[in-house]
C-alpha cells in the first residue's frame, strides 16, 4: 500500500502561507473548545527516520497555546520502564481532560522496531497488537480524540536526507549508526509498517498516511487531519449527566451465556458455604509455616522477575485488611506495596478511571496488593450512580483487557472476594463501635451501603461472572471465620506462585 502512494505531491509556496495561517487560527480555536469541553487529545507521529517528524510537530504546535499540550519523545524503554507492561509508560503519559499529548513515536515501537530486531514475534506480537487495540479503544471510549499520523518517504528520499544531514557538521550527529543500519533494512521496516497500518486502523483511532517529501504539503495535510478530528468532536454536545442507579435496579440483559445465567437468577454468592472455619490451634500452627513459605517465594519471584498482583475486594468489615497484614507480615517490605483505593481525587478524575491503577502497578519481581481496586467502577460507582450505565457496562471489557495485558507481560494476577453474610457483617459493625481502637473503622457510610446489600449482591455476582478468567481468576473466600479466610488466601497465593515457578498455568481451587 505505501509503495503505491504518490510521493511527488507538492504545494507552491505562494499558496501555502495564506492557507496555513487560516488553518492555524482554526486549530487554536478548536484547542480552546476542546479544553472547555474537557476533551483529552492524543496525537501521535510515526514514520521513517528523517521523514520530518520533529519539523512537523514543531509546525503543529506553533498555533497552539503551549500551556495546553505536552510533547513526549519515545525512546528505548529505560530499565525501570522495561520492568513494567510495555503500555505502562504510555498510560502514565495519557493527557488529562482538556489537554493535548503529542507523541514523537509511540507504543507502536513494540510492533515495528522490536519486531524487526526480533524481540517481538509469534504470540508476543499478536498480544502486542491486541493490547494496543484495547488501549486505544479504552481511551476513545472515555472521550479521547486520537489522531495517528504516519509520515512516509521513499528509500531514495531517506538516503538523500541522511546524506544531507551527514554533510553538515552541525547536523551530522543526528544520523546514528542505527539510522544507517535501518536504512539498509528499509524493506523489513516497510513490511512491518504495512502490517501495523493494516492491523491497527480503527474508526476510533484511524491512521492518516502523510506523503512527506514536500514539507508544505505534509504540514497542511497534518493541520487538516487534526482539525477534522477535533471538529468532529467539539461540535458534539457534552455527555449527559450520569443517571442515578437505584438500589433496586437490576443488570440489564445482554448477549452471552453469563447474561443468560444472571437473567434466571444465578448467584455465585448464594452457593458459598460460610460455615467453613479453622480452629485457633490449627490456625496458629498453619499460619507461621505459610508465612515463612511465602517469604521464600517472594525472593524467588524477585529473582525470576515475576510481578505479582493481588486484588482484595469484599464487603465492608469482611477482613480485607487482616488478610493483607497476614500476607505481608514476613515479607521484605522493599518487595511489596499495599495500594489502598479510595474515591478518586480531583487529578484522578481528569483521567481515564484506570489511569490511577496503572500508575500503581508493581514492576517485575515485586508484589502489588490492592485494598479495593478498579472493580469500584462496576460496584460502588454503578450502584451509587457515579458513572453512566454505558460506562460501567463497558468497564467489564476494559478490565478484562487490562488484566490480559498484565498477564501478557508476565504478571501473576489473583483476585479475592471476601464474602460474609449480613448477620456477621452487623455483628462486626457493632463490635467495632465498642472497641476504642476500631471505632475509626465504622462510619455512617458503612450502614448506608449495608442497606443496599441486595443491589450489591447483583453487581458482585455479575462482576464475578464477567471478569473471571484463567489468567486473572476470582477466588471467593468464605470469610465468616477470619482464621479460615486468612489461611485460604495464603494457601491460594502460595499454590499459584509455586505453579508459576514450575511453569504451569493457573489451576486455582476456588472452593
Amino acid at each position: 500500500m505505501l509503495e503505491r502512494l504518490d510521493l511527488s505531491r507538492k504545494l507552491p509556496k505562494r499558496d501555502y502561507k495564506a492557507v496555513k495561517d487560516e488553518l492555524a487560527l482554526e486549530m487554536g480555536a478548536l484547542q480552546r473548545q476542546a479544553k472547555e469541553q474537557g476533551l483529552p487529545v492524543v496525537i501521535l507521529f510515526e514514520g521513517w527516520g528523517a521523514s520530518g517528524k520533529g519539523t512537523m510537530i514543531n509546525n503543529l504546535i506553533i498555533p497552539l497555546d503551549p500551556r495546553g499540550f505536552t510533547v513526549h519523545s519515545t525512546m528505548r524503554p529505560t530499565e525501570e520502564e522495561a520492568m513494567r507492561p510495555f503500555l505502562w509508560r504510555f498510560w502514565t503519559l495519557t493527557p488529562a481532560r482538556g489537554r493535548i499529548a503529542i507523541f514523537d513515536r509511540s507504543w507502536y515501537r513494540q510492533v515495528v522496531r522490536e519486531r524487526v530486531e526480533g524481540h517481538t514475534k509469534g504470540k508476543a506480537l499478536a498480544h502486542a497488537f491486541q493490547d494496543i487495540a484495547a488501549f486505544e479503544r479504552q481511551l476513545a471510549g472515555d472521550g479521547a480524540v486520537i489522531v495517528k499520523l504516519f509520515l512516509h518517504i521513499s528509500r531514495d528520499e531517506q538516503r538523500k536526507r541522511f546524506s544531507k544531514l551527514q554533510d553538515n557538521p552541525a547536523t551530522s550527529w543526528r544520523v546514528t549508526k542505527q539510522d544507517l543500519r535501518d536504512q539498509k533494512r528499509y524493506d523489513k521496516f516497510l513490511s512491518a509498517y504495512e502490517d501495523m497500518l493494516a492491523k491497527s486502523d480503527a474508526d476510533y483511532a484511524p491512521w492518516t498516511v502523510v506523503e512527506a517529501h514536500d514539507e508544505r504539503f505534509a504540514t497542511l495535510k497534518i493541520f487538516r487531519t487534526v482539525i477534522a478530528a477535533l471538529k468532529a468532536r467539539v461540535t458534539v454536545a457534552p455527555p449527559a449527566k450520569a443517571a442515578k442507579v437505584t438500589a433496586s435496579a437490576k443488570p440489564a440483559k445482554s448477549a452471552g451465556s453469563n447474561a443468560a445465567e444472571l437473567a434466571v437468577g444465578s448467584s455465585i454468592l448464594a452457593g458459598v458455604d460460610l460455615s467453613l472455619s479453622v480452629s485457633e490451634a490449627e490456625y496458629d500452627d498453619r499460619l507461621d509455616r505459610l508465612q515463612e513459605r511465602l517469604r521464600d517465594l517472594e525472593h524467588e519471584i524477585y529473582r525470576r522477575r515475576i510481578p505479582l498482583v493481588l486484588v482484595f475486594e469484599g464487603w465492608d468489615a469482611a477482613g480485607k485488611g487482616g488478610c493483607i497484614r497476614r500476607l505481608c507480615s514476613h515479607l521484605d517490605p522493599r518487595g511489596y506495596v499495599v495500594v489502598p483505593t479510595a474515591a478518586p481525587n480531583d487529578v484522578e478524575r481528569l483521567h481515564h478511571y484506570l489511569w490511577r491503577f496503572w500508575l500503581a502497578m508493581p514492576k517485575a519481581g515485586h508484589i502489588g496488593l490492592f485494598d479495593r481496586s478498579w472493580y469500584g467502577r462496576v460496584m460502588v460507582e454503578r450502584i451509587e450512580g457515579f458513572c453512566r450505565e454505558a460506562e460501567w457496562r463497558r468497564a467489564y471489557r476494559e478490565i478484562n483487557e487490562m488484566e490480559q495485558h498484565m498477564a501478557n507481560s508476565g504478571a501473576l494476577v489473583l483476585k479475592f472476594w471476601l464474602h460474609i453474610d449480613a448477620d456477621e457483617q452487623l455483628r462486626r459493625f457493632k463490635e467495632r463501635e465498642q472497641l476504642e481502637h476500631k471505632k475509626w473503622k465504622i462510619t455512617a457510610e458503612d450502614y448506608r451501603n449495608r442497606e443496599k446489600r441486595d443491589a450489591y449482591c447483583l453487581a458482585v455476582d455479575e462482576m464475578l461472572l464477567r471478569t473471571d478468567s484463567p489468567h486473572a481468576p476470582w477466588i471467593v473466600v468464605e470469610a465468616n471465620c477470619k482464621r479460615h479466610a486468612r489461611i485460604k488466601v495464603l494457601e491460594t497465593v502460595i499454590a499459584a506462585v509455586e505453579r508459576r515457578m514450575d511453569g504451569k498455568p493457573h489451576a486455582i481451587d476456588r472452593e
